[in-house]
Parts: structure tokens; C-alpha cells; sequence
């Protein structure tokens, strides 16, 4: 089978599928999206390794399994015979199974300068970077609900956030009363541009700045790869791939983990949905083999003289 993607999620289903004497192609597309981290937390017996670490030593692990591991991205993808059909750099692969593990991409807000410190003073996720940052003044860029929520989730780690809407917050009364109950200043000015080198200024329409060590906010996000739509798969409004509890996509023989199946974004977690996909995927194969096994007996003599020859 075929796995597109080698973040946490892919490397584990590869693993699995692995170590259950599967064949796998491993199309690795290019480095994790959380790369520009310099540590990774919550990672079990790995807590404040480098993302970029943790990928190598996935690789490393793969070592023993009949798994080949490719550093090009799946270019094509389409439905053949009994299976499905992958190209790559390479050439083309044929599989009976498709697993997508390819993660989605970040689209941050256009501000100039925000960019740049994606990953070093401006993040995502305070379960990440909360700790990192317990003693720091930090603010959070975001409005309505979801800015709302990433404000209180940040004040819970540090004493100083404030909540910069970048114009009009659309927030409710109750929620600017929460702010207000936890001291969380509220700017609604908009924000022209990002600034600092070891922290962050920001510079509002009205000429005024804000100093900050960091900056938090909740980007949205669009599949890393086309080809998951391109095969029919069914996507969310959040253009996330709709999977079962097993991971299984709409499209038979096709399975979705990770990030660009809407797991809890973690790297635990991506992993944890990349073996029950790759187990779930495994699964069918074994029932299809021991119903292939079971046609094959049942053949005349006269049909095929190997009958009962495995």
C-alpha cells in the first residue's frame, strides 16, 4: 500500500503496517508543518525535541519493516484495477490501499512581518508554547468565538495577555465580560504590521505599538494535498477529509489521519490516528486475503489445476 505523508501520523501508520509484514511506499512530501518549531511538547518520553528530530528518528525506526520510504510528494492519484494507481518523482506505484497522512497548511493573516516569526515568537497552540512562555507578556490575534477561546486558554499559562481583533472584535457581552474578569485588555484598532527581534511589536493603524515576548493566534487551513478531493473523498466545511472513527474516507480503499482528518492537532494525537487508520486498513486487507484464499479452494479441479496451492 501506499501512504502520502511522513508526519507523525504517516510514520506511525507506516510502523504499523510495517511490522503487520505489509509492503508500504512511503511518499515523504517535504518537511512537518510545525518545522519551524524549536521544540515539540507533550510528546511521550520525546517532550522538547525538535520537530525535525522527532521526524528523523521515525524514519530511523522503519528501518527494520519492508517499508520504502521516498522523499517526493504523491503528484497523481487514480482509481486502477483492483487498487488505486499513485505517481510520483519517480514514476507511478500500485496499490491496493491508499492511506493520505499529508497534513494541511497554515494561511495566516496577511500583516507584514507575521510570517517570519511563525514558529519563534508568534504560535499556535498554548499547549506547545504555554509553558515555554509562562513568564512572558504575550497577546493573541483573533476575534469572535475563536479568539475569544484562544485568549482565555492563553491567560491560563501567563498572568499579561492581551487580545488584538485587528478591528471590529465581534465578541458578545459575556465574552468581554470574561475578559474583563481575567484582566485581558481588548485592542480593536487594526494591526498594519509585525516588528521585533526577539519579541513582538505590534503596530496598529493609529501609529500606537504594543510590546509583547509573543503573540498567539489560530490560523485557518487548507489540505496540504488536492488529491484526497481529486479521488472523491468527502471534505468538511473546514476543507478537512471526512473519515469514520477508523479512519476509512467515502471513497472505498481509501483512509485519512492527522491533521487533515481534524484529530486534535497534537503530535500524539496524529500519531494515535495514524495506527488505528493503518490498523483498520490492515484489517480489511487480512478479511480480503482469507476471502481470496476461500474462492481460490472452492475452484473445480477443472478451472485451475493449482487449486489448493497457496
Amino acid at each position: 500500500m501506499v501512504i502520502v505523508g511522513a508526519g507523525p501520523a504517516g510514520l506511525t501508520a507506516a510502523l504499523t503496517l510495517g511490522g503487520a509484514e505489509r509492503r508500504v511506499l512511503l511518499l515523504d512530501g517535504g518537511p512537518p508543518r510545525n518545522a519551524r518549531a524549536t521544540a515539540a511538547h507533550n510528546v511521550f518520553t520525546r517532550d522538547g525535541c525538535a520537530p525535525t528530530d522527532l521526524k528523523t528518528l521515525g524514519l530511523h525506526d522503519l528501518k527494520p519493516y519492508d517499508v520504502t520510504v521516498l522523499h517526493t510528494p504523491a503528484r497523481e492519484a487514480k482509481p486502477f484495477e483492483d487498487g488505486f494507481a499513485v505517481r510520483h518523482d519517480g514514476g507511478w506505484a500500485r496499490a491496493r490501499r491508499l492511506l493520505f497522512a499529508s497534513g494541511v497548511r497554515d494561511k495566516l493573516p496577511h500583516i507584514p512581518g507575521l510570517r517570519e516569526r511563525w514558529g519563534l515568537s508568534v504560535h499556535h497552540c498554548p499547549y506547545c508554547d504555554g509553558w515555554p512562555n509562562r513568564d512572558a507578556k504575550l497577546g493573541v490575534l483573533g476575534s469572535h468565538q475563536e479568539g475569544h477561546h484562544l485568549a482565555l486558554n492563553v491567560r491560563a499559562w501567563v498572568e499579561e495577555v492581551s487580545l488584538l481583533a485587528d478591528g471590529p472584535d465581534e465578541l458578545t457581552e459575556e465574552q468581554r465580560e470574561d475578559l474583563q474578569r481575567i484582566d485581558v485588555p481588548l485592542y480593536t484598532q487594526p494591526v498594519v504590521r509585525i516588528s521585533g527581534k526577539d519579541g513582538v511589536t505590534v503596530h496598529f493603524r493609529n501609529g500606537k505599538c504594543l510590546d509583547l515576548e509573543g503573540l498567539f493566534l489560530n490560523p485557518t487551513q487548507v489540505q496540504n494535498s488536492g488529491l484526497p478531493a481529486t479521488l472523491g473523498c468527502e471534505l468538511d466545511a473546514k476543507s478537512r477529509v471526512t473519515v469514520s472513527e477508523n479512519g476509512m474516507t467515502s471513497v472505498r480503499g481509501i483512509w485519512a489521519a492527522g491533521d487533515m482528518a481534524g484529530a486534535p492537532q497534537y503530535v500524539t494525537n496524529a500519531a494515535a490516528s495514524g495506527m488505528t487508520a493503518a490498523v483498520s486498513l490492515n484489517t480489511t486487507l487480512i478479511h480480503e486475503d482469507v476471502r481470496a484464499r476461500g474462492a481460490a479452494f472452492h475452484k473445480s479441479p477443472h478451472e485451475d489445476p493449482q487449486v489448493g496451492v497457496a
